[in-house]
């Protein structure tokens, strides 16, 4: 401790934090002097100290705000995805068949046909008797007995079924004539509660049908009728096949009357088990308990029944235990003692005829196959083996989806709910009555992501079509046209916004002037603002029909610009020094822009010379009969620079701040060293600056596969898997745009759609990872420099 005389203390001084040092002289008592310098942290004035901890609460403020932004965005990432999830799982999901009830009714003589209204409340059952029998299916009680118009000498022998829609059923009898029925049913509501009524007309008159004119019983009926004419095939018991056709005509005084004709085919060798007739009214198969199957064509009256194929539906050693049209009546569901049951419709060949093929097959029973029934509004059937077991299919996702036991006996009938959501099986003894919950059958890993071979196409293949005005429509839910669509047009966005944007960027950061940088730079960015709808419609509307018109013009120009570039800037080297030293250094890119402007000129003059001189004056034409390439309107070259174009600001920006953001000390050492220019770019400034330029380039992607506006309106949103240029294109988040309002709520269609989404959201998840994972590499291995 210091205990001399203090002499002096003027010394006083205060430091920019506000602290004050004060300067002591003092003198030992032995008379030594000594300066003792004090440090007094004084305290600050109160607007100092209000400064700092307002500071202090902002900063915290700001911490926490970012923090919960972050986490935010991260929330509603996870929401997104858990809500894709939740809306796409239910289509993975197994049926199911919940009974309901088992009984037994006073049953008609025999069975001959047994069928479900849309509500599933009330089932018809048709027996040989002259009866038609309405009962309730949860417990089997008689709702109605209608008697037909069948004399009581005579018996019902086979039972013919039109379309469901309709509900024409054909009653053959045993004396050669058959009796058309039409029953339907009519809904009230008594004191708010729904009543269902069966009602039973004759739309041609109570008075059977002549088939066979010899008055033999007709053993196997199959009938169609529209509007306009009615076809009735029937078999004796002597193996004629007999088919009667009658046609609507009017008269001038508008009187209706029904002209008829009649034809006999060929004897086949075996009984005939099975007829099938299609709605149209246009296509027979005969089929016999060996397997063997003739396939006729009926569609012109007055030349008759052709043959156009005779073949065997089933292996050496089977017999055909079932056959039946699937919904549509183009394909056929065959049934055989193994168990197996294949899939077969008409393919047309190279000479132009159809051939009826077999496309797949379901080996889910060990025993033959008792029954078949097509579902009436999907492509999809129940089926039924000698064991009780019952399994329910569907044909174009070839999916199993259900075989389980449910009797001891077989299953020789299925009523199936019109809305495929109840069931109703009838053995020797038993009726079983089930729920069916089956809500996606057309969805499997082959139909979204392997070619399927869909009715009346010539083989397998990629195809997405998710709608039609026909009730018999396949449902064609394949997404890899989508998404070849997505990458292919991101490709060609690509294709032109990398070079341009990566090469813009260098020129900008390392060798333009920074007076010309500092509006270069801000012009491209604020080209990011355009909204893309603006650009989609300039693209569809006007660039198109323009590329169109100009397409001679438009490839020499994308052939000639990069060379004309090249010989500009050789050019400009090439001249003396007194004439190069007079532009700044850093603004000779501004010199190439009459340059681009001219060539651009040139090329639209000579386009309709060039297409005039070499392609006959269509250059459209003569690409497709020369070279077998159809040229659409809107396709690839119009979204390559649409979309190209509207991704070229953000790669730009990001590259163009990673390159200028090199460290100054790195080029200027390098420069030192002897380099060039263009080597320090090339060896120093890009390695360095290669995460920040990858990192562009990978968000420039995801912005082109998740573009919605640009593709939806240049694209044309054909599904199509072709890479040409020239040909258009369908993405997924296009197509999410045009379908979902048209699709309904909870559907099929509807989930497809979200696992299109889904598809999307991993798509960009992925692209964001690999970017991430190479960018950390990148800067981990050139950090260093």
């Amino acid at each position: 401790m210091y205990k001399g005389k203090i002499i002096d203390t003027s010394g006083v001084f205060r430091t920019s934090a506000g602290c004050h040092i004060s300067v002591i002289i003092g003198v030992y008592p032995s008379g030594l002097a000594k300066v003792l310098v004090r440090l007094n942290i004084m305290s600050q004035s109160a607007n100092t100290s209000l400064f700092l901890r307002w500071r202090l609460i902002k900063d915290h403020i700001s911490r926490y705000l970012v923090t919960f932004g972050g986490l935010g965005v991260i929330i509603a990432i996870v929401l997104i995805f858990v809500y894709l999830l939740y809306v796409v799982i239910p289509m993975f999901e197994p049926a199911d068949m919940e009974p309901v009830s088992t009984y037994t009714i006073p049953s008609l003589d025999k069975t001959l046909y047994l069928e479900m209204e849309e509500q599933s409340e009330i089932a018809m059952q048709v027996g040989n008797d002259s009866y038609l029998r309405f009962f309730n299916t949860r417990n089997g009680d008689i709702v109605k007995d209608v008697a037909l118009a069948i004399p009581e000498d005579l018996k019902v022998m086979a039972v013919g079924v039109g379309a469901p829609e309709g509900g024409l059923i054909g009653l053959a009898l045993s004396n050669g004539k058959a009796l058309v029925v039409k029953h339907s049913y009519a809904i009230s509501y008594p004191n708010d509660k729904r009543l269902i009524t069966p009602q039973v007309s004759y739309p041609l008159g109570e008075a059977p049908l002549d088939i066979d004119l010899e008055g033999l019983p007709i053993t196997r009926l199959s009938l169609q009728m529209d509007e306009e004419q009615l076809t009735l095939v029937g078999v004796t018991p002597d193996r004629r096949i007999l088919v009667r056709h009658d046609e609507k005509s009017e008269s001038i005084l508008d009187d209706e009357s029904w002209e008829s004709v009649y034809f006999t085919l060929p004897h086949p060798r075996d009984d005939v088990k099975y007829l099938l007739l299609d709605k149209q009214q246009r296509i027979l198969y005969v089929g016999t308990d060996s397997g063997d199957l003739s396939f006729y064509d009926i569609s012109d009256w007055e030349e008759g029944p052709r043959l156009v194929q005779h073949l065997s539906l089933v292996g050496r050693g089977e017999t055909l235990s079932s056959l039946t049209f699937l919904t549509g009546d183009i394909s056929l569901l065959v049934g055989s003692s193994s168990g197996t049951i294949s899939q077969w419709f008409p393919v047309r060949g190279k000479d132009g005829n159809e051939v009826l093929t077999r496309i797949r097959d379901f080996t889910d029973f060990t025993r033959p196959v008792v029954s078949i029934m097509s579902e009436q509004q999907r492509k999809g059937f129940v089926a039924t083996d000698a064991s009780g077991q019952v399994g329910i299919f569907h044909a174009t996702a070839h999916r199993t989806l259900l075989v389980e036991p449910v009797s001891e006996l077989p299953v020789k009938f299925i009523g199936l709910g019109p809305r495929s959501n109840a069931m109703l099986l009838q053995d020797d003894k038993q009726f079983h009555f089930y729920r069916l919950r089956n809500e996606y059958p057309e969805i499997s890993w082959s139909s979204l992501w392997g070619k399927v071979w869909y009715e009346s196409y010539p083989e397998p293949d990629y195809i997405w079509q998710s709608s039609s005005s026909s009730n018999d429509f396949e449902p064609k839910l394949s997404l890899v046209p989508l998404s070849f669509g997505t990458f292919k047009a991101a490709f060609f966005a690509m294709l032109l916004a990398v070079p341009l944007s990566i090469m813009g960027a260098i020129y900008t950061a390392h060798f333009m002037s920074p007076k010309m940088r500092s509006s270069v730079k801000p012009t491209i960015e604020i080209m990011e603002a355009l909204p893309t709808v603006i650009l989609g419609f300039l693209a569809g509307l006007w660039l198109a029909p323009y590329i169109e018109s100009h397409l001679p013009g438009i490839i020499s120009l994308l052939l000639i610009l990069p060379l004309g570039l090249l010989f500009a800037a050789w050019t400009w080297s090439r001249l003396p020094e007194r004439i190069r030293h007079n532009i700044p250094d850093g603004w000779e890119a501004a010199l190439l822009i009459p340059v681009v402007l001219i060539i651009g000129y040139f090329s639209m003059i000579m386009s309709p010379i060039v297409e005039s001189a070499f392609f006959g004056g269509d250059v459209q034409i003569w690409m497709r009969e020369t070279l077998g390439i159809n040229y659409d309107q809107r396709n690839s070259i119009v979204v390559g620079l649409a979309m190209g174009f509207a991704v070229i600001p953000t790669i730009f920006s990001i590259a163009e701040d990673a390159i200028f953001a090199v460290p100054k000390h790195l080029v200027q050492g390098s420069l030192a060293l002897g380099a060039t220019p263009w080597q320090t770019m090339m060896r120093v400034v890009l390695l360095t600056a290669s995460p920040g330029i990858f990192s562009g380039v990978m968000i420039g992607l995801g912005r082109a596969v998740g573009e919605t506006m640009i593709v939806l309106m240049a694209t044309g949103n054909t599904p199509v898997m072709d890479f040409s240029i020239f040909e258009g294109m369908r993405t997924l988040s296009a197509n999410i745009a045009v379908e979902m309002p048209e699709s309904e709520l909870g559907s099929t269609h509807y989930r497809v759609l979200f696992l299109a989404a889904l598809v999307l959201f991993a798509f960009t998840f992925l692209f964001n990872t690999i970017a991430e994972i190479v960018r950390q590499r990148l800067r981990k291995r050139y950090s260093s420099l």
